[in-house]
């Protein structure tokens, strides 16, 4: 089991960047992580995925190239860098935690969920 609590959203302006990051606790090594999306309206969607150490990432094809997952097992944090941000990227962020070996970017894979941070990306 692993608790999971998303922070540093915020307003931006479009092109700038801002990192989200979750903190973990419980056995976040064994856990591959993800980050989705949902803005108001629209169903919650897949942006990124790392492994649980980290050696593979997988990423939406609207983020790819802009974001970055990365994660730190000793800390147990993860984070996602956003750069060149667009306000099509204005969503609430969560983090989750997939039992699944690898990368999976199936909402239904993921069994624990943050509550989630708003990021603003203005225009």
């Amino acid at each position: 089991q692993v608790t999971l609590v998303e922070s540093g959203g915020g307003l931006v302006q479009a092109g700038g960047s801002l990192r989200v990051s979750c903190a973990a606790s419980g056995s976040f090594f064994s856990f591959s992580m993800g980050w989705f999306r949902q803005a108001p309206g629209k169903e919650r969607e897949f942006v990124a995925a790392i492994s649980q150490f980290g050696r593979r990432a997988d990423y939406s094809e609207s983020v790819e190239g802009r974001f970055t997952v990365s994660r730190d097992n000793v800390k147990e944090w993860l984070y996602l860098q956003m750069n060149s941000l667009k306000p099509e990227d204005t969503a609430v962020y969560y983090c989750a935690a997939s039992p699944i070996a690898g990368t999976t970017s199936r909402l239904s894979d993921y069994h624990y969920w943050g509550q989630g941070t708003q990021v603003t990306v203005s225009s």
